[in-house]
């Protein structure tokens, strides 16, 4: 005999005034959909129906329009994940260097919240045209290496260990991973603190 998985439900009414554990689904039977818990929000979230989405439910021709995402989902999204707002630097173009690592100073004294490193085309290679940001790159046998962070005396450290081991390039039209000449290339750090 098949087993049956029966979830919690009710009407809109109870599902409103319902604080569902984390990861707690139920059923809305006024509604005929379901709503989503996250252990603190009064009534959960509700979960779109296929014939209540614009373009929808009715089998084709409803693409995806982010401009139909209300501007309150994304100031809240923006508050829950960006609490405070934040800036964004770019380094200089740094040469890559031959062993060693290389570094650079922000002027601040806040602390990254994420960093970004790109390696900028200077001369055409890999595919890859002058002036072109590349993120998918590597380090001797390190895919998308990451660097160092610290503050010290309200400078922001943003330090890339090299090892003296050599860069390489996802190829642009390939993907291949191919090695570089760093004279052609230049590091890029792109902070968000």
């Amino acid at each position: 005999m098949a087993r049956v998985l029966q979830i919690r439900r009710g009407t809109t009414a109870q599902n409103d005034n319902f604080t569902g554990m984390t990861g707690e689904i139920t059923f809305d039977t006024d509604a005929k959909t379901l709503r989503v818990h996250d252990g603190e929000t009064l009534g959960g979230f509700a979960l779109a129906r296929a014939d209540a989405v614009s373009g929808g439910g009715t089998g084709g021709g409803g693409d995806f329009d982010i401009s139909d995402v209300p501007a309150e989902f994304w100031q809240q999204l923006f508050a829950q994940y960006c609490p405070t707002p934040f800036t964004v630097m770019d380094s200089s173009l740094i040469t890559i260097p031959t062993s060693g690592g290389t570094e650079y100073g922000f002027e601040t004294s806040k602390n990254a919240m994420f960093v970004q490193t790109f390696l900028v085309c200077q001369t055409p290679q890999a595919g890859y045209s002058i002036g072109e940001y590349v993120s998918a790159f590597g380090i001797g046998d390190s895919v998308a290496p990451r660097p160092n962070t610290f503050v010290a005396d309200n400078v922001l450290h943003v330090r890339l260990l090299t090892g003296g081991k050599s860069f390489w390039v996802a190829h642009r039209d390939t993907g291949a991973q191919t090695q570089i000449t760093n004279e052609r290339w230049r590091i890029l750090f792109r902070v968000y603190c």
